[in-house]
């Protein structure tokens, strides 16, 4: 998946908001993860604002759908 493509799915997810569409956020960033790796996670995180809006931290690892921690 591209950085593009991430971010455009992870947008959606955000709009909504809530629990589930925070499920599916760590799924995309899980993936961001696997393939480019966590100054990518970090900076869709910053960029999305999705500290604020999911609680997601930068730093965080996502892998398989879930949250690591630091």
């Amino acid at each position: 998946m591209t950085l593009d493509r991430a971010r455009q799915l992870l947008k959606v997810q955000a709009d909504f908001g809530g629990f589930y569409n925070g499920n599916s956020a760590k799924l995309i960033l899980s993936e961001v993860q696997r393939e480019h790796g966590q100054d990518a996670v970090d900076q869709l995180i910053r960029d999305l604002e999705l500290d604020r809006i999911f609680g997601f931290e930068p730093g965080t690892r996502f892998e398989g759908g879930l949250a690591m921690g630091k």
